[in-house]
């Protein structure tokens, strides 16, 4: 399906297939690259910044903004999935049921959403019916939102391999803030029409190579801005659960995750996978459209785990203090076996939240979308401003004269 050369994967060959490149690649956000999910060969395919900027050199910078656009096509059928998802009335009832739940309870949890809440409507959601993989609903839904997520990293390291190879480019350039025309130096030597051509563009070619290396495409912006009003607006208030659904979720996603992780060390590593950093990068970029950060942090449930998980192993520590005088192994055996497995969950779900923060870096958490708003409204005031002071010092230029 995909062109393989020195250069790695072909970013043409992304673009048009990028439905089957967002499930068959995983991200990692930290180290920016795409490792295949599985392979027939012995070894992995990876995709990383460089491959990007080789192909983007290859191919001109044109091909950004064409990858962008072919991003948001693959996003707006799959947000309607996603719509349809959250619009069933089984998901629907129980994302209500669960809220009421919250508001009674929060004052006795000490604000905190219930662990045990999340395990229920995982459990409860199994029971609605299996795929012959055995994967439930949640499952399906998971996987929708790491491939949100996998389109998302992709248009970061479209950027990343934008800025990569225009800052190669450039490198020759000797003073980026002093670049000089070089079509008026020629006409001034009274060159040939040809030389005059050649040199204008030059000129327009560092002028573009300047503007991305300096500042980049906020892509993430771009797409935040043109789905954010339809997420918003009255006609989709049944996405306004979505925070509600995320405790579950991570549920959901820390299970399959060690799943993965486990697979490694088997002889059959069929599924085995180390990083789904896609999952974190599309509940952080749902939850900005939808402008529910804080909704999502007033349920504390990164907190609620710590706690939960640190509970359990201080009582089997205790236990384990009681039961060293007898001369059980097997009971001990089993108790250490659980103290690592407690500590293997709490350590994904750290993993998880530590991705999670961000990833929301990316799309302004610290500020909602009426602060964005305000924000925006003082630039343009500001700017308008400036605007009008030239004219008010030119005016009174002319009447000193």
């Amino acid at each position: 399906m995909f062109c393989l050369s020195f250069q790695g994967l072909d970013v043409l060959e992304i673009m048009r297939n990028i439905h089957v490149f967002v499930s068959r690649y995983l991200y990692n956000l930290n180290n920016q690259i795409f490792v295949e999910r599985t392979s027939n060969n012995k070894h992995l395919n990876t995709i990383n910044i460089r491959h990007i900027a080789n192909s983007i050199r290859t191919h001109g910078t044109g091909i950004m903004s064409t990858t962008v656009n072919f991003t948001y096509q693959f996003l707006r059928k799959k947000f309607y999935i996603f719509s349809q998802f959250m619009y069933d009335e089984h998901i629907k009832s129980r994302l209500i049921k669960d809220i009421r739940h919250f508001r009674e309870v929060k004052d006795q949890n000490e604000q905190k959403y219930p662990y045990e809440r999340a395990e229920k409507f995982n459990r409860g959601i199994r029971k609605l019916g299996l795929t012959p993989e055995g994967q439930s609903y949640l499952d399906q839904f998971r996987q929708l939102i790491s491939q949100i997520g996998n389109a998302m990293g992709y248009v970061r390291m479209i950027r990343s391999g934008g800025l990569h190879c225009c800052s190669n480019a450039i490198r020759f350039v000797p003073d980026l803030e002093d670049i000089v025309n070089f079509e008026e130096l020629v006409k001034e030597e009274g060159l040939s029409e040809e030389t005059q051509k050649a040199a204008r563009q030059l000129d327009s070619v560092l002028s573009d190579l300047t503007r991305n290396s300096a500042e980049g495409t906020e892509y993430f912006k771009m797409l935040v801005d043109v789905f954010a009003p339809e997420f918003r607006s009255a006609k989709n208030i049944h996405l306004r659960n979505f925070y509600s659904i995320v405790p579950p979720l991570t549920l959901n996603f820390v299970e399959h995750s060690i799943n993965c992780k486990e697979k490694l060390n088997k002889k059959n590593k069929v599924g085995a996978a180390f990083t789904d950093d896609g999952f974190a990068m599309g509940v952080a970029y749902i939850l900005k459209l939808l402008d529910q950060y804080q909704e999502f942090d007033s349920l504390h449930w990164f907190q609620s785990v710590r706690e939960k998980y640190m509970k359990e192993k201080r009582a089997v520590s205790k236990q384990q203090n009681v039961q060293s005088n007898n001369q059980d192994e097997k009971l001990l055996q089993t108790m250490n076996l659980t103290q690592k497995r407690l500590d293997i969950y709490l350590q994904e779900f750290e993993l998880l939240y530590f991705s999670l923060s961000s990833a929301r870096i990316f799309f302004r958490a610290d500020k909602t979308a009426a602060e964005e708003n305000l924000e925006k409204k003082e630039k343009e005031e500001s700017s308008k401003a400036n605007d009008t002071i030239p004219n008010n010092s030119s005016a009174s230029d002319s009447v000193m004269k």
